[in-house]
């Protein structure tokens, strides 16, 4: 597994109607799971007639980790049609956040499922769907005569440059697609003068 899928930008206030209850639903890209409670705090304070804030996040690629809550609602009508949406587009580092304003007619259980259910996809609907890669984060040392050598490989395999330093002993700090480490590395190893360190495993960019 060398991508994954997730979204490009923000989706926002997307409504959906449901016997006059409103389900207002908002995507987020997301890195981490810190960034979710400060969009849950936010979302509470611009509704606060609002009686829910549910959502559903997965982060991750290889060993992905999600979360699922119905704040208050009955278990599993809430945060676990979200997430089934997330799970139908195949998509991960996303957050789906959906605020009910209760219109003064109970759903039911079936109800409420099919009404956050019916949020979440609208709001993926609208949502900009992208494939980005995985990538993996390499050091590189090596004498500055053997600079053009390794801009070369950089260029050709398209490769990210986090950092450089270009002295008489350069150090470059380089994101590499995942699918093109092995060709990376055993193009470098043609010059046995340069040290290559991994310096964490793959990543998401």
């Amino acid at each position: 597994m060398n991508s994954y899928k997730t979204i490009a930008k923000a989706v926002e206030a997307v409504l959906h109607k449901d016997r006059k209850s409103k389900f207002i639903a908002y995507a987020y890209p997301l890195i981490s799971e810190d960034e979710v409670k400060p969009i849950v705090e936010r979302l509470r304070k611009e509704y606060p007639t609002s009686n829910h804030v549910c959502y559903a996040w997965q982060l991750g690629v290889e060993h992905p980790h999600f979360r699922a809550n119905d704040d208050g609602e009955p278990n599993n009508s809430a945060g676990q049609p979200i997430y089934g949406q997330i799970q139908a587009y195949d998509l991960t580092n996303v957050g789906i956040f959906v605020v009910r304003i209760f219109g003064g007619t109970k759903l039911g259980v079936g109800g409420l499922i099919t009404a956050y259910k019916t949020a979440a996809q609208l709001a993926l609907e609208e949502a900009k769907i992208i494939q980005k890669e995985l990538v993996k984060t390499i050091e590189l040392q090596f004498d500055y005569k053997f600079l053009s050598f390794v801009m070369s490989a950089i260029k050709k395999f398209n490769i990210n440059i986090l950092s450089q330093e270009s002295n008489l002993n350069c150090t470059y700090i380089i994101e590499v697609p995942l699918k093109d480490v092995e060709l990376f590395i055993t193009q470098l190893e043609q010059q046995h003068q340069i040290t290559i360190n991994e310096v964490n495993k793959e990543r998401l960019r």
